[in-house]
């Protein structure tokens, strides 16, 4: 058993001096690499809005698939930005699965439960909560990824 211990304690050394040696070889300038831009993840996790919807969100008539809401915004435009502004990476939109991120929830059985309006959804987007970043949409790009969330979970 001590044996086992030692080894593993000399692997990790051995780890961290091999570490170390890379880094100050190879330098640590990061002047040509990029950014997806997704920001910095804290933490914390979202809470949704205790307060309950005085009317439920409008439904587009029965169709199953994305499609425009009356709030102003386009769903069919909004599933693409959905992906293309890193949303998909964190929110789960399949109702009762995981998000692939911990700390976002799952926009579908959040939709589900009545959680979410064009506001609220809105103003998530503009002002955030960690550990979401602010500002990953904005105007009518906001408006379509809310109408999109809209359909989630119906």
């Amino acid at each position: 058993m001590i044996k086992v211990l030692v080894a593993a304690l000399v692997g990790t050394l051995i780890g961290i001096v091999v570490m170390v040696a890379v880094i100050a070889i190879a330098g640590t300038d990061t002047s040509d690499a990029s950014s997806v831009g997704i920001g910095s993840l804290p933490l914390s996790t979202f809470t949704p809005s205790t307060s309950t919807p005085s009317s439920p969100p409008s439904s587009s008539g029965g169709s199953s698939g994305p499609t425009s809401s009356g709030g102003g915004g386009d769903a069919t435009k909004g599933e693409t930005l959905f992906t293309d502004k890193t949303c998909a990476g964190c929110h789960a939109v399949a109702p009762g699965t995981a998000s692939p991120f911990a700390g976002a929830p799952n926009l579908a059985d959040l939709n589900a439960a009545g959680s979410l309006t064009e506001d609220v959804i809105l103003t998530q987007i503009a002002n955030a909560a960690a550990p979401m970043p602010a500002g990953l949409a904005t105007g009518q790009d906001a408006k379509d990824i809310a109408a999109y969330v809209l359909t989630l979970g119906k």
